[in-house]
């Protein structure tokens, strides 16, 4: 009996301990609603997982009078957690929290920078680096993404130099930049009266009146007028660059006498003169000495210069006229009947043919050259060919100055021969095909 007493207290008192806890656990109910940017996230309410975000919320049911929750969390794959803190709703109470997810971050891989070292010729040209400036050449341009980038270079009197380089990670790429003068070639129409005057420019014999002279150097020249009787006309002259400029001189006559002129010329230039044995001076590197006031008659003049067999002719003067000597000089012990040809061209590095037969690239210079009449042609891609007679004479140098032409572009015409073959073509399918149906 005491035995069923025992286990009766023993009941009752654990139908006390439960009553209460089921009375707290069925109280008052609340909700709490999770908004979230991400579907798909994972609800924690104090490490406790309460279900998944759909359609961009979370209701999750609460008992207001059980143990309240203090922390929550959302959670996703690829996005950092959020965490914060929670607040119990009242008995029929929604309260609203809000979680934002980030996406982690994709890590970037380091990059290492390149570098671009750009040098010009001449030296000091302005460079551009993608059409930005960056300062005069030699330049090194720092810190540069690989890749592809244009480079320019700019220099006063050149033309300009545009290119492309890649830059690699970690590496130096290294850009040379040789630029071009602008150089632009003028010409000159020289005519004067009398006619048939010899014009001497610069220095040298270039022709009779009316004369054009092509590929002058865009500068300040010197022009002489020569005519038999008359007195020199000279002039400074300005020749335009890629234009023509007329040169017109009027000759004063002199009056009339019974003396005349001997021009003197040698090859080369610096021999003594002697005119019938009173010495008149040296012939210059280039053009003519002017013996004035010879009597008119016949004359001996004689040309000597160290290193050169010594040189006599004959000369007849008459009243008021020119006469002309041009000595050729042998070298002592040169061999003879051969001499030099010096060929340059602008801009350089033209093919030079003599006779059609390929020599060399200029600036050039051809010994042992026979002596006499040769054909020269300087050839360079993108500009005309410059053709030209040239004399060699024995034991001198002859020297031809080729100023190159830019190549006017042509527009080549379509030829009409493919389709007027094809025509024909079809034309004989045709006949063929008729005649084997038949």
């Amino acid at each position: 009996m005491k035995k069923l007493f025992l286990l009766g207290c023993i009941v009752v008192c654990l139908f006390l301990a439960v009553v209460p806890a089921v009375s707290a656990i069925g109280g008052d109910q609340g909700w709490i609603d999770v908004r979230c940017n991400v579907d798909g996230a994972r609800v924690y309410f104090d490490g406790e997982e309460k279900g998944v975000i759909s359609g961009g919320s979370l209701t999750v049911p609460v008992y207001t009078t059980a143990a309240p929750y203090h922390s929550l969390t959302v959670e996703k794959s690829g996005y950092t957690p959020y965490s914060g803190e929670l607040s119990m709703p009242a008995n029929g109470e929604t309260k609203t929290v809000y979680a934002t997810l980030n996406p982690i971050p994709t890590p970037v891989p380091p990059v290492n920078y390149g570098s671009i070292y750009v040098e010009s010729s001449p030296t000091g040209a302005s460079i551009y680096f993608n059409g930005n400036y960056r300062g005069n050449a030699p330049l090194t341009i720092n810190e540069v993404w690989p890749g592809s980038y244009s480079i320019q270079a700019e220099l006063n009197g050149y033309r300009t130099y545009t290119t492309t380089t890649s830059v690699s990670s970690g590496t130096r790429s290294t850009v040379y930049c040789s630029l071009s003068p602008m150089v632009t070639s003028g010409s000159l129409y020289i005519i004067s009266n009398p006619t048939n005057a010899k014009v001497v420019l610069d220095g040298l014999d270039r022709g009779n009146t009316p004369l054009t002279l092509n590929n002058l150097a865009p500068t300040t020249h010197i022009v002489e007028l020569d005519h038999p009787g008359y007195y020199d006309w000279k002039s400074t002259v300005e020749v335009p660059a890629g234009g023509t400029k007329t040169v017109s001189g009027t000759l004063n006559p002199m009056p009339v006498s019974n003396v005349g002129w001997v021009y003197v010329s040698s090859s080369p230039g610096g021999a003594s003169v002697t005119l019938d044995g009173t010495n008149y001076g040296q012939t210059p590197g280039s053009g003519s000495l002017k013996l004035n006031n010879i009597v008119a008659g016949d004359h001996t003049v004689a040309l000597t210069l160290a290193g050169y067999t010594p040189y006599t002719t004959q000369v007849n003067v008459n009243a008021n006229t020119v006469s002309e000597v041009s000595a050729l000089l042998k070298p002592a012990g040169s061999k003879p009947g051969n001499g030099e040809l010096s060929v340059s061209s602008t801009p350089s590095g033209a093919n030079v043919f003599v006779d059609n037969n390929f020599l060399g690239i200029t600036p050039l210079t051809l010994k042992d050259i026979s002596a006499g009449s040769h054909v020269v042609t300087v050839q360079l891609t993108g500009y005309q060919d410059y053709v030209i007679t040239t004399t060699v004479n024995t034991g001198a140098t002859s020297t031809v100055v080729a100023g190159l032409s830019k190549a006017v572009p042509t527009t080549p015409q379509k030829s009409g021969t493919i389709p007027v073959i094809a025509c024909g073509a079809l034309l004989v399918l045709a006949l063929f095909s008729i005649k084997k149906n038949k």
